[in-house]
């Protein structure tokens, strides 16, 4: 397939990119600095600019697919989605946030008690952007969030995925990049979640 990764050179997105890589898929890797961008096979570095409406849609018309992997703070969920339907692309798959998955009936994991407030601007931004999603059926889209701590680790192929509801055991909640990476090539191979959030942890 042939994938638009918008954030190719992040955390999760240069994770993403690689797992798309080493499945034979086609990418053009978008980034502010396309030098950062690890050269894989059948991958294209491309420099772009999340806030340029009309210069994304030119770079991502074509593609059978896009990725945003970008941070809800430095980025626009109205100019990002404006982008994808300029660009004639129905498939937009979003790197979600934990802040917006329940932890009880109703109550949000942002609005704990517990949730560090170095995050708390970012995460309600990520549930903003979730929200703009759930009003929008024009787009095949999928918003996949990663559990409370999404960090460098191991790719081990063993997760559990969830729907609306953070996922945790007796060791927490979290998932590497890298089994994150396995669950979002796995839903552009064979979507499973059209116009749905689901979440993946172990």
């Amino acid at each position: 397939m042939k994938v638009a990764l918008i954030g190719a050179s992040g955390q999760a997105g240069s994770r993403i990119l690689k797992e798309l890589s080493d499945r034979g898929h086609t990418v053009t890797a978008i980034g502010r600095n396309p030098e950062k961008i690890a050269a894989l096979p059948g991958v294209t570095a491309t420099k772009g600019d999340v806030f340029d409406t009309d210069g994304l849609a030119a770079l991502i018309k074509g593609h059978d697919a896009v990725i945003s992997s970008v941070h809800f703070l430095a980025s626009d969920a109205d100019g990002l989605i404006a982008a994808v339907r300029a660009s004639g692309v129905k498939r937009y798959l979003v790197v979600g946030g934990a802040g917006s998955l329940e932890v009880a009936p109703g109550k949000r994991l942002v609005d704990t008690p517990e949730f560090p407030a170095i995050y708390k601007a970012e995460a309600q931004k990520g549930a903003d952007f979730l929200d703009t999603l759930k009003a929008i059926d024009d787009l095949d889209w999928t918003f996949l969030s990663p559990s409370a701590l999404f960090v460098a680790g191991e790719r081990t192929g063993q997760f559990r995925l969830g729907k609306d509801s953070l996922l945790a055991s007796e060791k927490g909640s979290s998932i590497s990049f890298e089994d994150y990476a396995i669950v979002m090539t796995n839903e552009i191979e064979t979507p499973r979640h059209i116009r749905q959030r689901f979440t993946v942890g172990y």
